[in-house]
């Protein structure tokens, strides 16, 4: 690793990895102890359609507050109408429980927290750490740098050790490793058992590349040293409509340690039919880091969501597993029905909440994208 950066915060580690001082990334349906989001003010996200985004927010928030603490980036600006002020005003009027919300003055670009936001980690000792990736706007925006600065906040506000972290790359030199959340999905169980599952079309392409001079070898050795995996598992592509090129988190998920939801497409003439079956090809033959099968379960895709001519990435797989419910989008379609029903046989443990997500996915993302656990 790079020389030891001292500094006057001494929880900043960049000369030890993760995984070297036992930790590992939990997984999404172990107990949280809150989630973290922030809070939309970006119009452009959502441009001639914004006005319901803080409303479906704030339902969001209240389903979120039911089971666990909500931390919530809000605007400094009071002028702002994503400052705290207007925000708690506006989660009261939905009935939100205000004392399982805590608010954070920190202005961030956009609202996509899973992919800006730090990742919580755990060792055998339930000790936490956050892992920092670089974020660049999934290597297609400029202006990134109020949410590349949100891992340092969330670490600061919970006192945790951040490790910043590098990659070696095919010259032999570290690098700093651009992640986004979505992009990856893990099945727990700790440094020995843990499977990262993503795709090549996100970490490989020189489309979007977020890795300049990595190879596979050495992005899957900086996944498993920053996110306290034994297995790096690789599907192909992601679905269309996503303007991050390949997220998994619209794709295929982690249920359990041993079963994976995969979105499949029957419909021949879709541009969703060629990559989800050849990811099920790949599913088929993945085996778990104790090389036993994976079980895998069909999930289906909604009909194609459009507005202003534009295929939106609309997925049931962009669920997020909270304490109190898996929030599932809905979309008005009439697989909504099939696809909460196959979720809810995989989800024994607490209710499957449908939200409806068709104005939301006009910003290209929705509830998975939106969230950040937090592990209890």
């Amino acid at each position: 690793m790079p020389p030891h950066k001292k500094t006057a915060a001494a929880k900043i580690i960049t000369d030890h990895t993760p995984a070297a001082c036992g930790f590992s990334m939990p997984a999404e349906w172990e107990p949280h102890e809150a989630t973290w989001i922030a809070w939309p003010h970006n119009h452009e996200d959502w441009p001639d359609k914004f006005e319901p985004i803080p409303w479906i927010y704030a339902e969001i928030v209240r389903l979120l507050a039911q089971g666990e603490r909500v931390h919530i980036l809000v605007h400094p600006s009071k002028k702002s109408s994503a400052s705290q002020k207007n925000v708690r005003a506006l989660l009261q009027r939905n009935d939100v429980n205000l004392a399982h919300v805590t608010f954070h003055q920190s202005p961030t670009d956009r609202v996509w927290t899973r992919d800006s936001g730090g990742i919580l980690l755990k060792n055998h000792l339930g000790r936490r750490a956050l892992a920092d990736f670089k974020f660049n706007a999934w290597a297609k925006y400029d202006n990134n740098a109020l949410d590349d600065a949100v891992p340092q906040l969330m670490a600061k506000s919970l006192n945790l050790p951040r490790f910043i972290a590098y990659g070696q790359n095919d010259s032999a030199e570290f690098q700093r490793f651009v992640l986004e959340g979505g992009s990856i999905d893990v099945s727990g169980g700790g440094l020995e058992n843990s499977c990262v599952l993503t795709t090549e079309e996100c970490l490989l392409s020189p489309i979007q590349q977020r890795n300049p001079n990595f190879s596979r070898s050495h992005i899957e050795q900086t996944l498993r040293e920053f996110l306290g995996a034994a297995k790096v598992l690789w599907l192909d592509r992601g679905i269309a409509g996503d303007d991050t090129h390949g997220h998994i988190d619209d794709t295929a998920r982690f249920v359990n340690a041993r079963t994976i939801v995969a979105c499949i497409e029957h419909n021949k003439s879709d541009d969703n039919f060629a990559p989800m079956k050849e990811n099920a090809k790949r599913l088929a033959k993945m085996t778990d880091a104790r090389n036993k099968s994976f079980n895998i379960v069909e999930l289906p895709l909604p009909e194609p969501v459009y507005f202003e001519g534009q295929r939106l990435p609309a997925s049931y797989a962009n669920f997020y597993i909270a304490n109190a419910a898996v929030l599932v989008p809905v979309f008005n379609d009439p697989n909504d029905t099939r696809a909460l029903a196959i979720l809810e046989n995989q989800f024994k443990d607490r209710p499957i909440v449908p939200v409806y997500c068709r104005d939301l996915v006009w910003g290209l993302g929705t509830l998975h994208c939106m969230t950040q656990q937090q592990p209890a």
